[in-house]
């Protein structure tokens, strides 16, 4: 008798349209569109950094022969201080990396995605300027990671409402 919720829970999931995105696997329609995709080189480390992150995720790292789209990206890198000593020392940071990207067509040279994905994260500054530093390039680094997860997940949503055609 306990069992006929959850058997009715699970049918009603079923029923719900959901699928899975990346279906398929590495061979699936999402996975090989993604693949297809060329990332424009980024300018700084920054962009060093989210576009090396990108060719990761996307699988595209050794260029595919004749990309069908290419991947634009711009970005907005800002370190602000925000909390303040009495002496009028910053005490925090907060690192900002913004993104601007869009997605061309490779032969028709249109665009077919324009968004921007972000984050933050707080640094502690503390006494020796070489931990501070660290703590910001390390931010840097892990802000591209999750700056490149977020574009590529809205890459594989595009690909999966447009079945990955033109």
């Amino acid at each position: 008798m306990r069992a006929f919720p959850i058997l009715a829970l699970a049918l009603l999931l079923s029923a719900c349209g959901l699928r899975p995105l990346y279906g398929g696997g590495g061979s699936g329609p999402v996975a090989r569109s993604l693949q297809t995709v060329q990332v424009a080189p980024v300018e700084g480390r920054a962009g060093w950094l989210v576009r090396t992150a990108l060719e990761d995720r996307l699988g595209s790292g050794t260029s595919p022969a004749t990309p069908r789209y290419r991947l634009e990206v711009e970005l907005d890198d800002d370190i602000s201080g925000f909390g303040i000593r009495r002496d009028d020392s910053v005490t925090r940071e907060r690192r900002t990396l913004r993104a601007r990207y869009r997605l061309v067509d490779a032969a028709l040279g249109t665009v077919l995605l324009d968004a921007t994905a972000g984050s933050d994260a707080g640094i502690d500054v503390v006494s020796s300027e070489y931990a501070t530093v660290a703590a910001e390039q390390t931010a840097l680094e892990r802000l591209s990671k999750e700056l490149a997860d977020q574009i590529v997940t809205r890459l594989a949503l595009y690909a999966s409402r447009t079945g990955g055609a033109r």
